[in-house]
């Protein structure tokens, strides 16, 4: 059975930083991309981050600079470091399998950035 698992959400004030982890199981981790989504209240969904098996990497015009993705396949794991917070990075964070890989979803971990 396929299940990712994030962590690392919490409260924090507007410009300091959380790290977010997503552990993978059930699926080949090592071939597959990984991408971050965040959902705010009442808004869509939105990528926030990728990267490809092979460690390239792609952010959201809103997130560049401030945020950054890495991956470390002996762990299965893959990371958001997010610096720099703002009020409007409050949202539930996501991390997804690449779409050839079935696309599954994480739970969510909430982060809230408050002013």
């Amino acid at each position: 059975q396929v299940q990712l698992v994030e962590s690392g959400g919490g409260l924090v004030q507007a410009g300091g930083s959380l790290k977010l982890s997503c552990t993978a199981s059930g699926i080949a981790f090592s071939s597959s991309a990984m991408s971050w989504y965040r959902q705010a209240p009442g808004k869509q969904r939105e990528m926030v981050a990728t990267i490809s098996n092979s460690g390239s990497t792609n952010y959201a015009d809103s997130v560049k600079g401030r945020f950054s993705t890495s991956r470390d396949n002996a762990k299965n794991t893959v990371y958001l470091q997010m610096n720099n917070l703002k009020p409007e990075d409050t949202a539930v964070y996501y991390c997804k399998t690449g779409w050839k890989y079935g696309g599954y979803w994480g739970q969510g971990t909430q982060v809230t950035v408050s002013s």
